[in-house]
């Protein structure tokens, strides 16, 4: 896996923080320095914390798990169901639904709602209804398409959380730490980063800056993904391959059978002959 470009992050002002008067102390080890009143976040440090986050999400995407990626505020929403969209993850761009990880069953019957309307849609039912109850179910579907349509793949509970600015989704945060569900994030010199446990310091008000990190995330799924199939495919060959020999050591034994009944045959009908011209 390649690692991330420090010139590509600086390019793109991921170093950028927040004012110092508005500094959580807690992201002291990741501020390089201050300039103009605003702090500077090492980027060599983000380097290396990125590196790591990829790294584990690479290991998530290849087990097969879903990672849930949460970005309502306006500068990630674009750019966050632009780029996941690729790799096929769920994503929250609009608005966190209270108990979306810990009443998760709740949260699934409504994306099940979606399936219901497009069923009546399908069927013909749905010209059955009446002009009202038609835009009501429309007005149902659109909303719950805009709330829950990008995370209507995510069956069960979500390996692992990316969150862009912890604390505008500090609900999710807490909702993930509650099931002990790993964190990912983007965390600005203006956040606390105790609850996380990937921390990417970076800037997280510019869509540039949330741009070039989602870069190399997508990256490390992707190739996760590619991997995970490689290896489907290769374990699904040797399965073939497998039963194949199988198939044909079980062959083996009953073409030597046949070959003894027909040795046995042959001898028995010479004596048959023999008796015969001793009667005779």
């Amino acid at each position: 896996m390649p690692r991330t470009d420090f010139n590509q992050l600086l390019e793109a002002g991921v170093h950028f923080g927040h004012l110092k008067r508005k500094w959580n102390p807690k992201m002291a080890p990741y501020i390089f320095m201050e300039k103009n009143g605003i702090h500077i976040i090492d980027l060599h440090k983000t380097v290396v914390k990125l590196d790591e986050a990829a790294a584990a999400l690479k290991q998530i995407a290849k087990s097969g798990r879903k990672v849930l990626f949460v970005a309502t505020k306006k500068q990630a929403k674009e750019v966050v169901s632009e780029k996941i969209s690729t790799v096929a993850m769920p994503y929250v761009t609009e608005r966190w639904p209270g108990g979306m990880l810990t009443n998760f069953p709740t949260i699934r019957k409504a994306v099940k709602k979606m399936a219901t309307i497009d069923k009546l849609n399908s069927d013909g039912t749905f010209d059955n209804f009446s002009k009202r109850e038609k835009l009501q179910i429309s007005r149902q579907r659109a909303k719950l398409e805009k709330n829950l349509g990008s995370i209507a793949d995510l069956t069960r509970l979500p390996a692992a959380l990316f969150v862009i600015d912890v604390q505008k989704e500090a609900n999710a945060v807490k909702e993930a730490k509650r099931l002990n569900i790993p964190v990912f994030a983007m965390v600005d010199t203006c956040c606390d980063p105790t609850n996380i446990d990937y921390v990417i310091p970076a800037n997280d008000d510019a869509t540039k800056s949330i741009a070039v990190v989602l870069d190399t995330v997508t990256a490390a799924i992707q190739e996760g993904l590619a991997e995970r199939k490689v290896e489907k495919e290769k374990e699904a060959a040797e399965t073939a391959k497998g039963g194949a020999t199988a198939a044909r050591k079980e062959a083996r034994p009953r073409t030597n059978a046949a070959a003894k009944s027909e040795t046995v045959a042959e001898a028995e009908t010479q004596a048959e002959a023999v008796l015969e011209n001793a009667a005779e």
